[in-house]
């Protein structure tokens, strides 16, 4: 009998598929179309079993959408632009593309020994001049419809790469690659007019059934939706050109515990004091260092610099309110300037003690249970749907909530004409410019004559220049002069290109799109796209539920709009699934220093629960961490597949613990996984080469199989691979304990192979093959569940003697109770406990239970 050996067969099967192109995808109008993508993954060098996870869910999914008849789209490419390459061109004297490519190239070798089914002919990179050539096209058609812009604006900048950085790649106040301390710079940008689709994108997640819940709450959340005032102070004496200062509040039913005007160092009457005022141009340019995200601000000190101007309150003339520059206060959101009401809001309460400005409370708690601020306490912030007692309002009833006071303050204002109720959104325009040699280049022209041209679409792609060097920071394009110095292609004068790149985000806003034609000489080919899109069912981490995901759906509109996508593609993903991480522990000793020195998991040996290196040390052991490089605590796939073959370490991933949540990964795990698979190989086997004939036992085993159709099939249909394994782990026993017939157990068996295929498909093919399947298992229709072998004309009913379970009994489902109590009685360990007497009592529950009392 042959030995399961997946170094031999798993090579073997992936010929064979692609030999006969199992997974190339080509239009068909004779099955439904199956779209399945993960979210491509940035060529970092290697992959690791946190990759492998996500990937064989999509591949799960694929296979067994084709084994239902469907025409399945699975591809994969990668998301190859970004700062890491410049760093490690910088770090080695080498070139971002080489260091691209080679890392691609890696990759790709260590996922096809995976067996993944994609449709490889359809890869590409985002750095591949055929690829950003396309998008650049874009960029040139957004512009024409409007969706594209240049303005001046405040920035994140990072000192030492030298480059603008989104809001999420600002932590804790610093660049996310150098850690340095993030600067305010005001730059001219591009924007991507996302705002404008504000109201459209967040009503447009209520159609989004198949989305998980808490994601569609973080983009709502991020968009941003409220209803406040919009209202101006009246400046006392202001600077030339400034009689008012226009404020935008969310709270303006606190209006009358107004303590201070704030406003940003950006602020245009801000930048006009600066330029007289030596203290206050030091002030600003300190705040300017800081940086520019809602989570740096929070967490920064909060300073102000008195301006010595002074507004009135539009309630009372006599009223004045100082007003203060303050670090805390963006010019992009909303108008730049707030009143503080400091009673009712930490931050201006913080500020307002900081500089002992007054404390005015609106409302109070009901109960009286709460310091209020003037007293010393926190500021008092209720939920807006809490009834409170006004002390100083408008209108309103004493008693209200903060929904009903602030509509009653609006309503209030404007009929006392000192302001506008309006809408407004959080989301702000997309910022896309980065100065930075690694990405897109942005396809535009800066002309003295002309002004700022796009370029004409038959001179793109424009490319990259090679011969670049990084021995200085910032960005190479600055400083290349025959590659920025470029003649207009409006009046064929001497001009410069543009030498900012795109933001890497919008490689990723637009890439499950040109996978429906990624040779195409437009963006997308419409009948293509017609065709495969939307993505039906979209696989990818929780971290790239807000921008990823919006930008995205941002994306999908703009190029409905330019004619590159259909209607129904404005929401690209019909299903979303956030799967969870895989975590392992992580080792580490400590140098002499005390500093961690992490070890990588096939360094050390473990034994007795303790982990030591072959020179004996003993390593200290920090359970279930997120799988990181910087910790060493990543497993490799090509080490797991040396030992134990890639259908294991699929198997395990999907096995130990539901896809959306984390799954600890383990060398004992791993090691239960390859004997189970092994097991499954022997028995198939031991069919194989049975001759028994058939008996009674034939239909208990059918019956078996029949019910793990059924639920196999609804675990993989809900994305429950763990519990779909549990019940292939249950029927491979049951297997190996029948009785049946060879010509049932081999029938039972083949059923296994193709439930099974979709997570292992190299185990499947080899037990299809040696149980007389037809053709590939892969290529093999999904087996059907009979319902009328979902019935159970039987019930096995466990028998308690005294309290305690003794025996079970298997009798008909509609026997009567008479009759299963005498059935009950003849039972061995019934009667061994009587030993010769009448029982007590004998309670036979139906469809339950029987219970004996001696």
């Amino acid at each position: 009998m042959s030995r399961y050996s997946a170094a031999e067969i798993e090579p073997k099967w992936q010929k064979a598929w692609g030999d006969a192109q199992v997974f190339k995808a080509t239009r068909s109008d004779d099955k439904p179309k199956y779209y399945v993508l993960e979210m491509f993954p940035y060529p970092s060098g290697r992959i690791h079993i946190g990759h492998v996870r996500n990937y064989t869910m999509g591949d799960v999914i694929a296979r067994y959408k084709i084994a239902t008849g469907h025409n399945v789209l699975h591809p994969m490419g990668f998301d190859a632009f970004g700062m890491p390459a410049e760093n490690a061109a910088m770090a080695s004297g080498g070139h971002p593309k080489t260091w691209t490519y080679d890392n691609i190239d890696t990759m790709v070798n260590q996922m096809k020994p995976l067996g993944f089914g994609l449709d490889w002919s359809r890869m590409f990179a985002t750095c591949d001049p055929e690829y950003y050539g396309q998008q650049q096209a874009l960029f040139i058609d957004f512009l024409e419809k409007g969706l594209v812009y240049r303005k001046n604006a405040v920035v994140n900048w990072d000192p030492v790469d030298m480059t603008v950085l989104a809001n999420e790649q600002v932590i804790d106040g610093k660049g996310w690659r150098s850690g340095a301390d993030v600067e305010r710079r005001e730059l001219t940008q591009w924007f991507f007019k996302i705002s404008d689709f504000s109201e459209e994108l967040l009503d447009a997640l209520d159609s989004l059934d198949n989305w998980p819940a808490k994601v569609k709450l973080m983009q709502a959340n991020w968009i941003g939706k409220s209803r406040g005032l919009q209202f101006s102070f009246s400046l006392i004496d202001g600077p030339h050109g400034h009689d008012r200062i226009e404020v935008y509040t969310t709270r303006p039913d606190t209006l009358m515990g107004a303590s201070f005007i704030g406003i940003s160092p950006d602020h245009p009457i801000a930048r006009q004091m600066e330029r007289d005022n030596p203290e206050i141009a030091e002030f600003c340019a300190k705040c300017r260092k800081g940086g520019t995200t809602e989570e740096a601000l929070e967490k920064a000190e909060k300073l102000g610099f008195d301006t010595g101007l002074r507004v009135r309150h539009p309630f009372d003339t006599a009223w004045e309110l100082p007003v203060y520059i303050a670090n805390f206060i963006l010019m992009d959101y909303g108008t730049g300037a707030i009143f503080g009401c400091p009673a009712h809001d930490q931050r201006d309460l913080d500020f307002a003690n900081k500089y002992d400005l007054p404390v005015i409370s609106t409302f109070v708690p009901l109960s009286g249970d709460h310091t209020l601020p003037e007293d010393g306490g926190e500021a008092y912030v209720p939920p807006k749907s809490e009834k409170v007692r006004w002390t100083k309002a408008f209108n309103w009833n004493e008693e209200a909530t903060g929904d009903e006071a602030i509509n009653a303050a609006i309503d209030f204002c404007e009929n006392n004409g000192v302001g506008q109720g309006v809408t407004k959104f959080r989301l702000r325009d997309w910022g896309l410019s980065r100065q930075r040699y690694w990405g897109c280049p942005i396809p535009v022209v800066h002309c003295d004559a002309c002004g700022v041209v796009p370029e004409k679409k038959e001179n793109l792609p424009v490319t990259l220049p090679d011969d670049v060097s990084f021995d200085v920071p910032g960005n190479p394009l600055d400083r290349h002069p025959t590659w920025r110095d470029c003649a207009c292609p409006t009046c064929g004068k001497p001009a410069k290109r543009e030498t900012d790149t795109m933001d890497t985000f919008v490689d990723s806003s637009w890439y499950f799109a040109r996978f429906t034609a990624p040779r195409a000489e437009t963006p997308t080919d419409t009948a293509e796209a017609e065709y495969w899109m939307n993505v039906d069912q979209y696989i990818g981490g929780i971290e790239h539920a807000i921008l990823h995901l919006l930008y995205s759906r941002f994306f999908a509109r703009a190029m409905h709009i330019c004619g590159h996508l259909p209607a129904k593609s404005k929401e690209p993903f019909d299903a979303l699934f956030t799967q969870g991480m895989v975590t392992h522990a992580i080792y580490q000793t400590r140098d002499a220093n005390g500093r961690p020195v992490y070890h990588y998991p096939e360094a050390v040996e473990l034994r007795d629960g303790k982990g030591f290196l072959k020179d004996g040390t003993e390593v200290e052991i920090i359970p279930s961490a997120k799988m990181s490089k910087s910790k060493n605590n990543v497993v490799d796939p090509v080490q797991i597949i040396e030992q134990y073959g890639a259908d294991t370490a699929r198997w395990f991933v999907l096995s130990d613990s539901p896809p959306e949540r984390d799954v600890e990964w383990t060398a004992a795990g791993a090691e239960a996984a390859a004997k189970h698979l092994a097991r499954v190989h022997r028995i198939a086997a031991e069919i194989a080469a049975s001759d028994a004939a058939p008996n009674d036992a034939d239909t208990d085993l059918l019956r078996e199989m029949h019910k793990t159709i059924h639920d196999v099939t609804g675990g993989v249909d809900s994305f429950g691979f763990n519990a779909a394994i549990a019940k292939l782990y249950a029927f491979t026993n049951t297997l190996a304990k029948s009785t049946a017939g060879a010509e049932a157990r081999k029938q039972a068996a083949r059923t296994l192979a193709q439930l099974m295929a979709p997570m292992t498909p190299h185990l499947s093919e080899e037990l299809w093959q040696m149980l007389d399947g037809a053709g590939l298992v892969a290529q093999a229709p999904w087996p059907k569940a009979d319902p009328a072998m979902l019935i159970d004309d039987t019930v096995t009913l466990p028998i308690q003697i005294n309290g305690k379970r003794r025996a079970e009994i298997s009798v008909p489902k509609d026997m009567d109770k008479a009759e299963v109590e005498k059935a009950a009685l003849a039972q061995d360990a019934v009667i061994r406990a009587l030993d010769g007497a009448q029982p007590k009592k004998v309670i036979v529950v139906p469809g339950r239970i029987v219970n004996v009392v001696v």
